[in-house]
């Protein structure tokens, strides 16, 4: 539990690090699904001051554990009920970054115009409806796009980022390959409209020969 502590830690670090949060906002957790505890950034605290001890640590009902001496984010509800409704998964992740934020009050995906977003993502990143914060309709809305798209990285309307991955720092790699594709659509769509030429996406069989390959035995090391 130390070790997921420890990249939890990392990983919200790893957001602020890559300018991908402002100020308090944003978070990455991470889950022990032995022990029913996960590990999240603590509300309220900026970034440059964040330290390994400050990791809040609740059960799986979101009630904090008596070794935690911080309160939880204020989005603790959300990341606990992917966990609950997503076992496949050990950390999530959620930001505000710029372009990612353009996309969601555009209300469009962001297509796949490129080989780097192909190997990651392998389809578009989505755009959900816009919800509130009450209950757990964030949370609800997040699974229905994902149990529909399959990607585990989602816009959510009017208001940021949520990726989900195996570990806390896979989710925060999510986040940054996802706003890096916002960033690079974004600017192509633009300046595509600028010379009178619109953007395609990549055609699906393209797509998944990239995506294919990347998430092979081909790529990384062992």
């Amino acid at each position: 539990m130390d070790r997921l502590k420890e990249g939890v830690w990392q990983a919200n670090l790893y957001l602020w690090k890559n300018r991908l949060v402002y100020g308090t906002q944003g978070n990455v957790s991470g889950i022990d699904r032995d022990k029913g505890r996960i590990y999240i950034k603590p509300s309220g605290v900026a970034y440059e001051h964040l330290k390994k001890e400050m990791i809040a640590e609740v059960d799986i009902d979101g009630s904090s554990t008596a070794g935690s001496k911080m309160k939880p984010s204020v989005d603790t509800p959300h990341h606990i009920f992917l966990y609950k409704n997503l076992p496949e998964i050990g950390g999530v992740c959620h930001t505000h970054s710029k372009f990612i934020t353009v996309f969601s009050v555009l209300n469009i995906p962001v297509p796949v115009l490129t080989t780097g977003h192909a190997d990651v993502f392998g389809r578009e990143i989505p755009v959900s409806r816009y919800v509130d914060n009450v209950g757990d309709n964030i949370g609800k809305e997040l699974l229905r796009v994902y149990q529909k798209t399959g990607c585990n990285a989602i816009i959510l309307g009017r208001h940021g980022l949520f990726s989900m991955g195996e570990t806390p720092e896979r989710s925060a790699l999510y986040a940054l390959m996802a706003e890096y594709c916002a960033e690079v659509s974004y600017y192509a769509i633009m300046a595509g409209e600028n010379i009178g030429r619109k953007v395609q996406p990549m055609a699906d069989e393209e797509i998944s020969k990239w995506y294919d390959r990347y998430h092979s035995a081909r790529y990384g090391q062992k």
